[in-house]
């Protein structure tokens, strides 16, 4: 995105086109428009705001509308350097794999036989149409939540809503409580919702672990006529 802020006026942000058509007027509101200073004053002041500007939206840019087939909420970006990259659970090549992703892969390979790739970078499933959305998405360094309640959560709901409202036979996973309570709006005669624990290690032990969401979702995606997600990752290059 060009504009620093990230959350500028809708016209000038440049989002996928299927996304920009439904959720760009969005971007226009008055609550984007304070979100949009927010972002610039506290950049203005030196904070380090993750992910960088031009990947704030990378969920949606990985991932377009009418491609949409799995959805998976997170709440905020991971909050130290280098981590973030605008999908939610997931991190750069050359980072660290975070706790709550090795126990997602520790379900994958329960579940699926899939070995734990030597990476954290999921965009393999973003290019499959797994939306990898936080409710939030943006934080500051070393400051866990630092921008929840300033304005995002509306406009990630609004996301929601539309996939909701505008598609069909999606599978949404909602692990743990904050993610349950963002997907109450979904309509479950419509679209399959899964839900677990966090996989975060104070409560993947409690039912993340055991759950088996990744084959229940390609068992739900092929029985309504689409290809299965391959969840395995392609190794790092």
């Amino acid at each position: 995105m060009t504009d620093a802020a990230a959350a500028d006026n809708g016209d000038r942000v440049r989002l996928e086109p299927g996304w920009k058509a439904r959720v760009g007027d969005y971007l226009k509101r008055d609550d984007m428009q304070a979100l949009r200073v927010f972002l610039r004053e506290r950049m203005q002041k030196g904070a380090h705001v993750f992910p960088p500007p031009a990947q704030i939206f990378s969920a949606l840019d990985a991932t377009p509308f009418d491609r949409v087939k799995v959805v998976i909420l997170g709440q905020d970006p991971y909050h130290g350097f280098g981590q973030a990259h605008g999908l939610c659970f997931s991190v750069q090549h050359g980072t660290a794999v975070p706790p709550s992703l090795q126990n997602i892969y520790k379900e994958l390979q329960r579940d699926l036989g899939i070995a734990p790739p030597s990476h954290g970078c999921l965009t393999h499933w973003a290019e499959q149409g797994v939306l990898l959305l936080n409710a939030v998405l943006t934080v500051e360094e070393g400051k866990a939540g630092a921008h929840q309640g300033k304005g995002w959560e509306g406009f990630t709901d609004h996301v929601v809503e539309t996939l909701n409202r505008e598609r069909e036979h999606l599978v949404f996973l909602l692990w743990g409580a904050y993610a349950q309570a963002k997907g109450k709006m979904i309509d479950t005669s419509k679209h399959r919702v899964l839900k677990a624990p966090h996989p975060s290690p104070l409560s993947a032990h409690r039912g993340f672990i055991g759950c088996g969401h990744f084959s229940k979702t390609n068992e739900y995606l092929v029985r309504h006529g689409m290809a299965p997600i391959d969840w395995r990752l392609p190794a790092a290059t």
